[in-house]
């Protein structure tokens, strides 16, 4: 869930924590594919890939599954193509949703994220109805051990800059970058040449305001996140929730 408080939910059985491993197996694999296909194959010309094979290897993905990824990407293997879908919704207490999917069956994604929100007490919006309430950002985040062990020098802070960055945040110890949109390819570049090896280059969904709301509509709204998040083909959910 990104862009609001988060609600953590025990999880008590093995069957329910492998399930939720395997359907990030999922995701991993679709983001890899479509940095692949997007980019290029290669890790070392396109940062994206690069980012999206660092975060599979660190949730312990087999090699195997990364390699096929790839290769579908790059227009190999037999399995259908992977097209991203995005979903705008309200929420209880007027909360907005924007919800990104990665898909190889697009009426099947429509169907369950239309189930979702309807069983949830939220609705669909025309496209366009969320959005605005967003601001689209490039974004490149290095993880807390890379940033400790590189330290930001004021010549790096200028150099990302130079690169296009707009904004740089301490985020508990990581380093997060946002930039325009058009810009995300370079500042990445520019990160890596300062051997700073980012986890996330990626482009997100910034809410301009967090709307406050009683702790019954928070969960409400939390649970329908989670819910969406737990479907293979739901990649992200951006929230305005505070």
């Amino acid at each position: 869930m990104s862009g609001h408080s988060k609600w953590h939910k025990v999880r008590q059985f093995k069957g329910a924590i492998d399930a939720k491993r395997a359907a990030s197996f999922t995701r991993l694999a679709r983001e890899i594919t479509v940095a692949a296909r997007e980019k290029g194959s290669d890790p070392d010309m396109n940062t994206r890939l690069r980012a999206a094979i660092t975060r599979a290897k660190e949730a312990s993905m087999p090699k195997d599954n990364i390699e096929r990824a790839i290769t579908r990407g790059a227009g190999g293997g037999e399995e259908g193509e992977i097209e991203t879908l995005t979903y705008e919704a309200y929420a209880p207490g007027g909360t907005a949703l924007i919800i990104e999917c990665l898909t190889d069956n697009r009426n099947r994604t429509a169907s369950d994220v239309k189930h979702m929100l309807t069983k949830n007490g939220a609705t669909l919006a025309a496209s366009g109805a969320v959005t605005y309430l967003f601001d689209h950002v490039g974004v490149v985040r290095i993880p807390e051990k890379v940033a400790q062990a590189n330290p930001l020098s004021p010549e790096v802070e200028l150099a990302l800059i130079d690169s296009g960055a707009t904004d740089i945040q301490n985020d508990e110890g990581a380093i997060e970058i946002h930039c325009d949109p058009k810009d995300l390819a370079q500042v990445a570049d520019a990160t890596a040449q300062a051997s700073l090896e980012a986890d996330t280059v990626e482009f997100q969904w910034i809410p301009q305001t967090l709307i406050e709301t009683n702790e019954e509509i928070g969960m409400a709204v939390a649970g329908l996140i989670e819910k969406l998040e737990e479907n293979d083909d739901v990649s992200r959910v951006f929230c305005n929730l505070a």
